[in-house]
């Protein structure tokens, strides 16, 4: 993100952003992990710098971000719930804060939320 392009609105939308692009980060990161282990794209890497994904680890962030694009066709705020939580780290008062719901709504969409995703990683994990 061009931070000098960014006209951040508040608080609220920084976080929203955050987690977005955190996503994209890990989500990319655990994409070209997996083509690395197809043998695509060797890179020669000073392992001090470098910090290894293990392949489970790779393919559970892959999972959950498909998961998480299912659940957006189903309720893209509760999508935004588990993104902000999952990978922006936020807290459940700042979640309500950047979705602009009560955290009495934010603790029901995270029930939903959380049952609904365990569902599909079960189901994508059996396939």
């Amino acid at each position: 993100v061009d931070i000098n392009q960014v006209q951040w609105r508040d608080r609220a939308h920084f976080f929203a952003v955050a987690s977005r692009m955190m996503r994209r980060v890990l989500v990319d990161y655990a994409k070209a992990r997996g083509a690395e282990k197809r043998g695509g794209d060797w890179k020669r890497v000073d392992l001090d710098e470098f910090a290894e994904l293990p392949p489970e680890q790779a393919q559970a962030i892959e999972d959950l971000d498909a998961a998480l694009t299912r659940l957006e066709q189903v309720s893209l705020r509760q999508s935004r719930l588990l993104e902000h939580r999952y990978f922006g780290g936020l807290k459940l008062q700042e979640c309500a804060e950047v979705l602009g719901v009560s955290i009495g709504t934010v603790k029901n969409d995270l029930r939903f939320a959380r049952a609904w995703l365990a569902r599909e990683l079960a189901s994508q994990a059996g396939a």
